[in-house]
């Protein structure tokens, strides 16, 4: 059994924990049963998220079970968490037996906290690049994610749901990768990138 822990705190970001584990959840409950993945808190009280959504953790801190993938979402809850020494102390023990210790967002602020990023290339929301760059001994990159060892961070947000797929590819196979990401049917097309509206083949019941 190959098993994913993402964890949660008050404030962390939705979509930066939602999408890998639709992701993840996708690969267990459709394709490969081997798998599993499984949110953990410091208690099983729920989550009061950032932009409002309440999470009930399948697990708490002291009853996680062993890791394969340890996943830190960001959201404005890292600035709290990086000084929580329950929560650094969990990442710190869990992240040292996983097989890849990954974060989205500003996770990787609790992931340099834990001793994670020290000497290693990484990631993170365009809006907090300087923060981590004033971090010793990280060599902060502007990359969608970015792999580094068996660490690998990821920029904001939906940048989560990427590294995810990557995942799945790296620990499975790329083709079960492109299997999950045509069941959640994650072919992005901004309407409006590049400040433009691009709506060709659509049609609107707008007048």
């Amino acid at each position: 059994m190959t098993t994913a822990g993402i964890v949660l705190f008050p404030d962390a970001e939705e979509l930066d924990f939602v999408g890998p584990f639709e992701a993840f959840g996708m690969l267990a409950k459709h394709i490969d049963q081997e798998w599993s993945v499984v949110t953990v808190a410091q208690t099983r009280d729920p989550v009061l998220c950032a932009k409002g959504l309440v999470v009930v953790p399948d697990r708490a801190f002291d009853d996680c079970p062993p890791l394969d993938v340890l996943l830190v979402p960001g959201g404005q809850g890292t600035r709290v968490e990086v000084d929580n020494p329950t929560l650094i102390e969990f990442v710190q023990r869990t992240g040292a037996a996983a097989r890849l210790v990954t974060s989205v967002c500003t996770g990787a602020l609790v992931l340099e906290r834990a001793g994670f990023l020290k000497g290693r290339r990484a990631t993170t929301h365009w809006a907090a690049m300087a923060e981590l760059r004033a971090l010793p001994d990280v060599e902060v990159v502007e990359q969608r994610f970015v792999e580094d060892g068996n660490v690998i961070t990821a920029a904001g947000v939906s940048a989560g749901i990427d590294m995810a797929l990557y995942i799945i590819g790296l620990l499975k196979e790329p083709q079960i990768a492109r299997n999950v990401q045509k069941a959640m049917e994650y072919y992005p097309e901004p309407p409006f990138a590049d400040g433009e509206a691009e709506l060709a083949g659509r049609t609107s019941t707008h007048g």
